[in-house]
């Protein structure tokens, strides 16, 4: 007897059914959280504190998690109110970041999650490290002092499996 379509659905994963990773973080309160969390410990790295303690935006830390919301499945509340992924490589284009910074960057992020108290799903943990591995590496990419950024680039959409692609 074959097996039913949704037996063949656990032992694959169920990923058709799981919930987008900004659900399953928890939404809005979820990346906050998040976003707060390693605003924390950016400033309490030696190298990152630079950037970070300079006096900014004092919505940082909302638009921050407004961002990495509307990137894993969210409400598209940045590109509705701040722009797209132009906007906020925009923000750090030409700036001649340290090439330490990226690393720096992502660490925090990972043990802010921790912090954050986020599901400790292997899964969830590891499509949250490759985002932003692959996030740093955009903003590295425009950190050279001269760099400029393609104007209208959509907010980038990540799933389970990684970067989707964005269909003109």
């Amino acid at each position: 007897m074959l097996p039913s379509l949704s037996t063949l659905t656990s032992r694959i994963g169920g990923l058709q059914d799981r919930p987008s990773i900004y659900e399953f973080a928890g939404g809005d309160d979820a990346f906050l959280a998040l976003a707060a969390a390693h605003h924390e410990r950016c400033l309490a790295d030696p190298v990152l504190n630079h950037p970070f303690s300079h006096p900014g935006d004092p919505n940082h830390i909302e638009h921050l998690a407004a961002y990495w919301a509307e990137v894993f499945g969210g409400p598209p509340r940045y590109s509705g109110s701040l722009g797209g992924h132009s906007f906020m490589l925009g923000m750090h284009a030409s700036t001649g970041a340290e090439e330490d910074l990226g690393r720096r960057f992502v660490d925090c992020f990972v043990r802010a999650a921790d912090d954050a108290q986020l599901p400790d799903d292997p899964r969830f943990r590891s499509a949250l490290r490759e985002y932003m591995e692959w996030a740093v590496g955009q903003v590295m990419g425009v950190s050279p002092i001269g760099s400029t950024v393609a104007p209208d680039q959509p907010i980038p959409r990540w799933s389970w499996d990684g970067l989707v692609t964005q269909r003109a």
